[in-house]
């Protein structure tokens, strides 16, 4: 069985034993989460039955592709570790980038390499950057994905340590509890505590490290309800859109402080990407 037909397989597997989700997520909050562990647990245990690989080696291709209008590949990124390497650097983002004199974190790290190497227009780039429900990931996301898998197995390790860093973590906290918006919602209304849960969707203590820690290196992640991948960037855009707050850039300084933030409470935490998600 090629691989494509053994992804078909899961795919249909899980679409037909979805229904039965819905009975067991009506008893207590224990089996709910038992019955959706056993539905990623399906998806984890055959290496070819994670849709969001097929991304990540679209990614890699995008990678060494010369693209743009200077129709050159990303292979000078430096992503802090050096151009080209992409081997750990996720797990040491986000990080302050004195050639662009901001922190960035991956992916507007990467927007920012596609603008300054490939030529690629910013004000493109953030028009509409991320898929429709059943939309394949777009290209940023992709490259995003694959650079993401090389440091699966590590665990974050950035140093935000240096004044602009500390001042973005210090953003991203108070971002992180400040309501905002016609609802009055913050990061923290759903996220303050342990043991809340949106429908089947549990909702994890971010400002907590222990819980942090477990989930914040599962982004990037394949979300079985869109069919596609999303990035942490559009995970933060889909949360400030839920809150009817004013749309949320891809790169700017909210999105960024708020990453940092998240990343600085999972220090220690591991990456393990892309993560199946409901």
């Amino acid at each position: 069985m090629t691989p494509r037909e053994r992804l078909l397989v899961v795919l249909f597997a899980a679409v037909v034993s979805a229904p039965l989700l819905t009975p067991i997520a009506s008893a207590d909050d224990a089996d709910t989460e038992r019955a959706i562990e056993k539905y990623r647990q399906m998806f984890k245990e055959d290496p070819w039955s994670n849709p969001g690989l097929l991304d990540a080696d679209r990614g890699e291709a995008l990678w060494t592709t010369p693209r743009g209008p200077k129709n050159v590949s990303l292979e000078q990124c430096d992503l802090g570790k050096g151009p080209g390497v992409a081997d750990g650097a996720f797990a040491e983002l986000p990080r302050y980038f004195a050639d662009a004199d901001r922190v960035l974190d991956l992916e507007s790290r990467l927007m920012w390499c596609m603008e300054k190497l490939q030529g690629f227009d910013h004000a493109a780039l953030v028009n509409k950057p991320y898929p429709a429900p059943g939309q394949p990931v777009k290209e940023l996301g992709a490259i995003t994905t694959w650079i993401a898998t090389k440091s699966s197995g590590l665990t974050f390790a950035a140093k935000l340590d240096q004044p602009k860093e500390k001042e973005t973590v210090a953003l991203g906290a108070a971002l992180f509890v400040r309501r905002s918006g016609p609802f009055d919602f913050a990061c923290a209304t759903c996220h303050a505590d342990s043991g809340r849960r949106i429908r089947l969707q549990g909702l994890p203590f971010l400002s907590n490290r222990e819980e942090a820690r477990k989930v914040i290196g599962e982004w990037p992640a394949y979300r079985l309800s869109a069919t596609h991948v999303m990035t942490i960037q559009h995970r933060l855009y889909d949360c400030y859109w839920q809150m009817r707050m004013p749309e949320l850039e891809l790169g700017s300084d909210t999105s960024i402080a708020l990453i940092a933030y998240l990343v600085k409470n999972a220090e220690g935490g591991e990456i393990s990407v892309p993560a199946i998600k409901r």
